[in-house]
């Protein structure tokens, strides 16, 4: 996900892809403790994804 993209959003629309996000890591966290996850690489990507989300919102909500 590129931040270029995320800060041409809103704050809704950022809030909200955060919620898909966390319940996209706890289904891939699920996933890996029943043995299903192939790639655990995508488990840092979405935590990072999230964290570039967080940013971009407290960024928006102070200036």
């Amino acid at each position: 996900m590129k931040t270029k993209g995320l800060r041409q959003k809103d704050v809704k629309d950022l809030r909200k892809l955060e919620r898909e996000l966390r319940e996209k890591l706890r289904q891939l966290r699920f996933d890996l403790a029943s043995g299903k996850v192939k790639n655990v690489r995508e488990i840092r990507k979405v935590k990072k994804d999230i964290a570039r989300i967080l940013t971009i919102i407290r960024e928006k909500e102070k200036g």
